[in-house]
């Protein structure tokens, strides 16, 4: 297929937003489809962390850390705070509410602590080992961290889809690492989405939301269970479909409300229809 060749992709001219870009993109890197400025860097909010992850799982493949070594609050490991399962506070406190694994409490600061850890472990600050653990190395050259690696990336649409076609397709990465990224961490907790309220189960792989049998949901109705990814508060998302072999990337400059409720799903079930003809 030619670039722009997926129609569905211009339709997000009609969100009521100020900004908007997407593309979407292959395992091979082949982008089916783009609309908007894909080069304008946008603030990722939680979009930010399956990048931050995904530095996480290089620093476990070259040894610097363990998944099930010590981290976080007592009790929790690198696994808890990347599935979510830590026990820290909803959102941002960093104090224990919970015991390791027992419920799903969505955490920046866990992804804080994460970060941290693996400051400490490798001897590099975290914003510095994500460009050359994963950023440098896939030529993400107009994305940074510019603080939490919970929420303070800033990222483009076309960076995206190089990361997208990483995920994927892994060439920085085991496919086995990935595929327990993508696999349900602590099967059968219950928890909240944030902005779509309490699930059961509340399914998260290793730093990526797993779709599921989540109802309601960010991504579309024809969307696969095994959908995965993240979106973010300032209006952006990410997700990759295996099943419809294909991911897509969405930027704005509006943060999450119902106008993203709205729009998000029936985006993402046009994309979809596109692409199984």
């Amino acid at each position: 297929m030619s670039l722009n060749s997926l129609t569905s992709v211009a339709s997000i001219e009609k969100w009521p937003v100020p900004t908007a870009a997407a593309g979407v993109v292959r395992a091979d890197g082949t982008v089916l489809g783009t609309h908007g400025p894909v080069g304008h860097r946008f603030a990722l909010a939680s979009v930010t962390k399956p990048l931050a992850a995904y530095a996480a799982l290089v620093a476990y493949e070259e040894g610097a850390i363990e998944l099930d070594e010590p981290a976080g609050p007592p009790g929790s490991t690198v696994r808890h705070l990347l599935a979510h399962t830590s026990g820290l506070a909803f959102v941002d406190e960093h104090r224990a509410m919970a015991p390791p694994g027992e419920r799903r409490l969505y955490s920046n600061a866990g992804f804080e602590q994460l970060g941290d850890h693996i400051a400490k472990a490798t001897d590099i600050p975290f914003a510095e080992y994500l460009r050359q653990a994963v950023l440098e190395p896939l030529g993400m050259t107009s994305t940074s961290l510019e603080g939490s690696p919970a929420k303070d990336g800033v990222s483009t649409v076309a960076d995206l889809l190089r990361f997208a076609a990483e995920v994927q397709a892994p060439r920085l990465l085991d496919p086995r690492t990935v595929a327990e990224a993508m696999s349900v961490q602590f099967p059968g907790t219950k928890g909240v989405l944030p902005g779509y309220g309490h699930q059961n189960p509340n399914d998260w792989g290793l730093g990526l939301e797993i779709r599921s049998s989540k109802s309601p949901h960010w991504t579309g109705s024809s969307s696969s269970p095994r959908t995965f990814g993240h979106f973010g508060q300032s209006g952006t998302f990410l997700w990759i479909d295996p099943d419809a072999g294909a991911a897509c990337a969405a930027l704005t400059d509006r943060a999450f409300g119902s106008w993203a409720v709205e729009a998000w799903p029936t985006f993402t079930d046009a994309v979809l229809a596109e692409l199984r003809g």
